[in-house]
């Protein structure tokens, strides 16, 4: 399985992706992290089809900020650029669940140990590979919400992670018995995307087939959204479309 984004004239980041998708050890990552979460747990798919979905959804909303004059933090302390960001971002959501490899539980701290160990060797020599490495392993600790991304990449990697709950996402657990308001919540999701809004730069749109994806997104996303440092940035609106259902949800408020 590989990863593919829209380049956008982006050479590094094309470049980067294709070195990511060559690479058999972070492929068996994946793989691994599926194993241990999906048919031993019997949670969602965290390998290659998730790390797709989120660097997709992070590279939207990262470009959307970016068009709206909001710097990437490795631009503001670095000087480096917004190319540099969009490939932070990708390899960070390439790298971010890796540590379900070992357990589920503070899976994040576990994924910056093995991604420092993979990036160490897998990015060029250059005056850049410390910066890199250390706003990648930053924002990996702090897509959870235990720990406060302080940079624009790890508040877009921490957001986009839990945007990945369209329709399908869910089944597994969902059709292997687990019928809890969890897994009908997250089977309510029909569709999410990322549009430029007009109040806020970024507007999330939610198509839930029943009213409880709103659970769903209480308890997943504003948690996500929440100490975010991208809340004044973020509008959600979710909208129900279910035959029996048919009604607009207010904003959802952060």
């Amino acid at each position: 399985m590989t990863i593919e984004v829209p380049y956008n004239h982006n050479r590094l980041l094309e470049e980067m992706v294709k070195k990511l998708n060559n690479n058999k050890e972070i492929q068996e990552y994946w793989r691994c992290s599926n194993i241990m979460t999906l048919d031993r747990m019997g949670y969602n798919d965290h390998g290659p089809i998730h790390v797709r979905i989120v660097a997709n959804i992070a590279l939207k909303i990262l470009r959307i900020l970016i068009k709206n004059k909001i710097k990437p933090s490795v631009v503001k302390n670095y000087k480096l650029s917004n190319d540099d960001s969009e490939v932070i971002v990708v390899l960070a959501m390439a790298l971010h669940d890796v540590g379900n490899v070992v357990k589920r539980e503070n899976h994040e701290e576990i994924s910056a140990h093995v991604a420092l160990n993979f990036l160490q060797r897998f990015l060029p020599d250059n005056d850049k590979k410390v910066i890199y490495i250390s706003e990648i392993l930053h924002a990996i600790v702090s897509h959870h919400e235990q720990t406060k991304p302080q940079t624009v990449e790890a508040g877009v990697v921490r957001i986009a992670d839990a945007l990945d709950m369209a329709q399908g996402r869910a089944r597994i657990p969902f059709s292997s018995g687990v019928v809890n308001i969890h897994s009908v919540s997250a089977l309510s999701i029909d569709k999410v995307e990322i549009l430029e809004g007009k109040e806020k730069p970024v507007l999330i749109k939610i198509r839930m087939s029943n009213s409880a994806g709103i659970f769903q997104i209480d308890n997943l996303l504003r948690g996500r959204i929440q100490n975010s440092g991208l809340e004044d940035y973020i509008q959600v609106v979710a909208e129900v479309t279910g035959e029996k259902e048919k009604k607009i949800i207010h904003e959802f408020k952060i």
